[in-house]
């Protein structure tokens, strides 16, 4: 197979890097997509710093051996916690990682207190940390460890009174706060937008990285010379580590939300 036409590999902790890999196959009509998910080990951030280094490095290891010719870390925890070893030891392959998207919050002109939803290992790790404070004088960024909020979303509470109940505790001390925009600082937290934006009980803007790992993707394939040239549409093949969940991965991947 010519390499301009090998899949692109993708992983997550579980199902959450879905809600990137739409934003990735809307841009890139005509690339092939190699969707790993480790719902296995889900969630990773409540895991230590040094289990999650070592599952993404093996998915991705995994993942380089089938052939793809680049690979997306659609896990914020996973990214924050390997991407820079992961890019050492594998200098010649495009790595896109994914980060919450507090800059083009902070930046927005009506933006004076931005919240940070995140697992809490993604909020503890220093790339995250420099990220919000380098904001810091242009916004309140306001860190909110969600713990067990992924775990929700992998075992299918999307809008439900389960999701409900723990929406409005974890939003109860920001009722009254000036918070215009919400970051969905997990991959996994954009199928739950609309339970996040009823429940934060006000008008907010909720935005997430994907379009901006999207085009991350796809300028980093054309610097490499690697997009794809075939003139019809790409395939997405789904993997997990519990394979009974790749019927669920098809199900999100066509979700509304």
């Amino acid at each position: 197979m010519d390499t301009q036409n090998r899949p692109i590999g993708f992983f997550d902790s579980g199902l959450g890097g879905i809600s990137v890999l739409r934003a990735c196959t809307a841009l890139l009509p005509r690339e092939d997509f190699l969707y790993f998910g480790d719902s296995v080990n889900a969630p990773y951030g409540e895991k230590s710093l040094e289990t999650v280094r070592d599952l993404t490095i093996q998915a991705i290891d995994g993942l380089i051996a089938q052939g793809v010719k680049a690979v997306v870390v659609a896990c914020n925890t996973a990214t924050s916690a390997a991407i820079t070893l992961l890019r050492d030891k594998h200098p010649q392959m495009p790595i896109i990682g994914i980060e919450p998207a507090v800059k083009p919050a902070a930046q927005a002109h009506n933006s004076s207190s931005v919240l940070v939803m995140a697992t809490p290992l993604t909020i503890q790790e220093d790339k995250y940390q420099k990220l919000a404070a380098a904001f810091c004088d242009q916004a309140n960024v306001i860190s909110l460890p969600c713990k067990g909020l992924a775990e929700l979303v992998e075992q299918g509470h999307m809008e439900d009174e389960v999701m409900d109940d723990y929406l409005q505790t974890l939003f109860l001390p920001f009722r009254h706060c000036s918070v215009e925009y919400i970051v969905l600082g997990c991959t996994h937290y954009p199928f739950v937008r609309s339970a996040i934006r009823k429940n934060f009980g006000r008008p907010v803007e909720i935005i997430d990285g994907s379009d901006g790992t999207a085009r991350q993707l796809k300028r980093q394939l054309e610097n490499a010379g690697l997009l794809s040239q075939r003139e019809t549409p790409g395939q997405v093949t789904f993997l997990n580590s519990r394979p009974e969940m790749v019927a669920k991965c098809w199900e999100l991947y066509n979700l509304e939300y």
